[in-house]
């Protein structure tokens, strides 16, 4: 039996996993958001650590001959998070999240500094990434950082307070811009460029590997043995190509998580910083990824249902499984500025194209449109970068909308594939890494695929209607920008 554990950034998801793969058990606790100013995101790192024991208390109370099995534990988290960490090995501030855009005037300032940063880090500078959020707090927050004694991520500060252990995984590690990629270590230049050296980092290991053990303290509380193995877990979409077996050169997938993401695998370092593409390690050794990322997907959807004071659920029923063609409005889902292919933290959300007789059904399906229109951005830069993406899985939250994933295959123009377990996806793939690092099996035998539910192939006629609001669609951003 093996433990995953998801540090997300609406909340954490913790699942059970028997010897055959499947999943025995699920269980979650929410998180809060905070935003003390435009911009800024941030969140309590204890936070992350008492919803994580929550879900994990929850798991042993219903199910406790299968967590007194455990033994391996992966754990996977929501990137680039700066958790700040004093001698004490407490948090000096509230940790500045991914989707932080207070950081841009840093990252060009990086970039100035640092000129070998792209070829190193294989990512151009982006609010979003760990070492600018290191810059702005040295430059607005001067007291605090002399005080800093460790940079963690979110996931790692979980382990450290399960295991005592500071440690970091290569695929998290790659979003920190402190990390030579393709080398797969810490570099110390990089580190330099924002007043940093070795002694702030976490220790690295691969993410099937072992990174500590659980404390004795948890072992008891939750009637475990007393060898029970963490592994060095991954980022959450790593966490997911691992739960959706994509771990051979060309695998990919879109996430409808809160942000979103074009994931495809690739076994050696490809940067593509022109494109606003990223270039992480992937969570298993020699393998790599490469991914266009939009800071807001199904949030766009929770945005609007939180706006009409209803569910998303009530507000995608009237539409149906699907829907003839575009909607007369048009929606940009920059509500947290963008990342690939614009890497514009200032950039903003729009409806356009609102009339008296708009509805709200016709404002739901642009929400829609949009961020499949983004994914479409996502996909393109992804094809400059190398070869074309000709089909992809459909994972997070978003992924239970069948009208969703028609949208996304209309826009897209390739098929899109809906799988089982696609909501937990990065929750199942830490599993996999806890069982890899507890078993030494072959990745091969346990990253294996899930079952595909159904396939949404693009309709001819809507594809096409799809193909002209899309080039439509574009014009948008840079009309916007420039008025702005």
């Amino acid at each position: 039996m093996h433990l995953g554990m998801d540090i997300g950034t609406s909340g954490v998801k913790a699942v059970l996993v028997n010897e055959a793969g499947a999943i025995v058990a699920t269980a979650a606790r929410e998180l809060t958001l905070s935003h003390p100013a435009p911009l800024w995101s941030e969140q309590d790192p204890d936070a992350w650590f008492e919803a994580a024991v929550g879900a994990v208390d929850a798991l042993a109370s219903s199910n406790s001959r299968e967590i007194a099995q455990v033994r391996g534990i992966g754990l996977s988290g929501q990137m680039h998070g700066a958790t700040l960490l004093g001698e004490d090995g407490r948090p000096l501030r509230p940790a500045i999240l991914w989707n932080d855009g207070r950081s841009h005037a840093e990252c060009a300032a990086l970039e100035r500094y640092c000129p070998l940063l792209r070829n190193i880090s294989g990512n151009l500078a982006m609010p979003g990434f760990t070492a600018p959020k290191l810059l702005w707090v040295a430059r607005h927050e001067p007291e605090i950082f002399e005080r800093i004694a460790k940079v963690l991520l979110p996931k790692a500060y979980v382990r450290y307070r399960l295991t005592g252990e500071m440690v970091e995984d290569m695929s998290d590690a790659a979003g920190t811009l402190w990390l030579d990629v393709g080398q797969r270590r810490w570099s110390e230049l990089l580190l330099k460029a924002t007043g940093l050296d070795l002694h702030h980092m976490p220790r690295l290991v691969e993410g099937s590997e072992v990174s500590a053990h659980l404390a004795p303290e948890f072992t008891r509380r939750w009637g475990m043995a007393n060898d029970v193995l963490v592994a060095g877990g991954a980022g959450d979409c790593a966490a997911s190509a691992i739960g959706l077996g994509a771990i051979a050169p060309g695998d990919a997938f879109l996430s409808l998580g809160t942000s979103g993401v074009v994931f495809r695998v690739t076994d050696r370092f490809a940067p593509a910083p022109a494109s606003a593409v990223h270039a992480f390690c992937h969570a298993l050794p020699g393998l790599w990824h490469q991914m266009g990322v939009m800071l807001s997907a199904a949030a766009s959807l929770a945005w609007l249902s939180g706006i009409m004071g209803t569910s998303a659920a009530a507000l995608l029923s009237p539409l149906g499984e699907a829907v003839d063609g575009p909607s007369p409005v048009k929606f940009l889902p920059y509500l947290d500025g963008e990342r690939t292919p614009h890497n514009d933290a200032a950039a903003t959300g729009a409806f356009v194209g609102l009339r008296g007789v708009t509805g709200r059904d016709q404002m739901v399906q642009a929400v829609l449109e949009g961020v499949a229109f983004a994914a479409r951005d996502n996909l393109v830069a992804l094809g400059h970068a190398s070869s074309a993406i000709t089909e992809l899985d459909l994972v997070g939250g978003g992924s239970r909308s069948a009208l969703w994933a028609q949208i996304c295959a209309d826009v897209l123009g390739i098929p899109v594939h809906r799988v089982e377990e696609g909501e937990v996806g990065a929750a199942l793939g830490a599993a996999r890494l806890g069982r890899l690092a507890a078993t030494g099996e072959r990745p091969a035998a346990v990253c294996t695929r899930p079952r595909r539910l159904a396939t949404f192939e693009p309709r001819a006629t809507a594809a096409a209607a799809y193909e002209d609001a899309y080039h439509q669609w574009r014009k948008l951003y840079p009309a916007l920008k420039e008025d702005v």
